[in-house]
């Protein structure tokens, strides 16, 4: 699928020459890819229960949008949000102590796959309800208004989340009050199991903007280095102006829309033509090609990251499952109370 690129992106930030944010680029989506194929691994052997939805094949998407922000920016994601929490800076041990339930994870254990967070990072989570997030974004970048600070928020959400009323009702918010908010529509052309073009009047999301007046932009979610050069464009706008902003990233999971979807609504000649188009294969030609990377050296890197996850797996393993006297620790009512 050839995804048309919008005027916007023909600037290329400088940064993007530097090898040192090129080879961070490559490793970043290398972590997040193995993170997801141990995550599936400990899944299939009963280590992590629940619900759990992959980010494998979105990982240029990912990466190339929260590279962009700063330590202290703030993202909000939804529940297929592993490859968001890395990216944004934490720990993979957290993360996957997290998906194992225990009390060394992000969120003590009692959040699991969905609902990952980390106040430090400003991580503020992985939300199970579809869209829920985008007006608490909304909430936090009317607080930077209200301050007169520099920060900026990332919503990221999903194509179905385009279609519900908190979508419009949170951008139409947004820019009536000049928020500095970053809405990224990851469309990965299905909602669940069902195509876009069955669920949205209006397919190519990055249109739905203009009900707003708003900066729209549309990248091919394959390609990191597009999408870090809209997206270092938009969040600058954020930042400086006070504007928000609606880009898509069209990209593509090679998974189901979670670990229990027998995915038979797409047929394999799809996934594998996308698959032919994988963001971290294409990355590393590119390297190889500016002569910034050999295979040794890509290969080098793929074992250190492979053993960065499986140490993950094994704090995972080892770390202590929450006390079951702590239950009610973090929750607002007593227990007990009507």
């Amino acid at each position: 699928m050839k995804v048309e690129q919008r005027p916007a992106e023909s600037k290329s930030p400088a940064t993007l020459s530097d090898k040192a944010t090129l080879l961070k680029l490559h490793r970043e989506m290398l972590l997040v890819r193995r993170f997801e194929e141990k995550t599936a691994e400990m899944y299939q052997a009963a280590k992590i229960g629940g619900f759990c939805h992959l980010n494998i094949g979105e990982e240029a998407t990912i990466v190339g949008t929260i590279s962009s922000l700063r330590p202290d920016d703030y993202v909000y994601s939804t529940y297929r949000e592993h490859g968001h929490a890395i990216a944004k800076g934490i720990e993979p041990n957290a993360v996957m102590a997290e998906l194992f339930g225990k009390e060394t994870g992000t969120s003590h254990g009692r959040g699991g796959s969905m609902h990952l967070f980390s106040q430090e990072h400003r991580f503020y989570g992985g939300y199970a309800i579809v869209g829920q997030a985008l007006p608490i974004a909304c909430g936090t970048g009317y607080s930077i208004t209200y301050r007169e600070r520099d920060e900026v928020v990332m919503s990221i959400f999903g194509d179905g989340a385009t279609n519900i009323g908190a979508f419009h009702e949170s951008l139409n918010v947004a820019k009536l009050w000049h928020l500095p908010i970053v809405f990224v529509c990851v469309n990965n052309l299905y909602g669940m199991g069902t195509a876009v073009n069955r669920a949205s009047a209006v397919t190519e999301i990055w249109k739905k903007a203009c009900a707003y007046n708003m900066t729209g932009e549309r990248v091919d979610g394959m390609d990191v280095l597009a999408v870090r050069r809209i997206t270092d464009q938009l969040v600058e706008q954020a930042r400086a102006k006070h504007e928000p902003s609606l880009l898509e990233c069209v990209t593509y999971r090679y998974r189901g829309h979670s670990m229990s979807d027998p995915d038979t609504y797409r047929g394999k000649d799809e996934i594998k033509e996308w698959q032919g188009r994988d963001p971290i294969l294409t990355l590393g030609d590119h390297l190889k090609q500016q002569k910034l990377l050999t295979d040794q050296e890509i290969q080098k890197i793929d074992e250190e990251v492979t053993a960065e996850v499986e140490a993950a797996v094994k704090f995972a393993e080892e770390s202590p499952e929450p006390d079951p006297k702590e239950l009610f620790r973090d929750v607002y009512a007593e227990a007990g109370a009507a």
